[in-house]
């Protein structure tokens, strides 16, 4: 199973997006657990991440977080994948970044 960890500002904002994320996911039968925390909780649980995502709201950090955790990958959500909430594009995107 593969970690799939979202960090927001207050990690609120994401959990829709989670939703819709974990039924893409299940819908392309993807063993992934999508979870999403706030920017605050990064130590806690980047570490464990498989890949870790970015809110828009909080990309400037992208750069100081992929210097953090150099053993994963570490994006940004799209803007407009973010804005629709279009959970089957992320994981789109996040197999294709996992070679899955």
């Amino acid at each position: 199973m593969k970690k799939i960890v979202l960090f927001c500002a207050a990690g609120m904002s994401t959990s829709l997006l989670v939703t819709k994320m974990q039924k893409a996911a299940e819908a392309k039968g993807f063993d992934y657990e999508i979870a999403a925390h706030p920017l605050s909780e990064v130590d806690t649980f980047g570490p464990e991440a498989s890949i870790i995502l970015l809110g828009p709201q909080v990309r400037f950090k992208l750069g100081e977080i992929q210097k953090k955790f150099t053993d994963k990958p570490v994006e940004a959500i799209e803007m407009r994948d973010y804005g629709t909430m279009n959970g089957e594009n992320v994981v789109k995107h996040v197999a294709e970044v996992l070679g899955d």
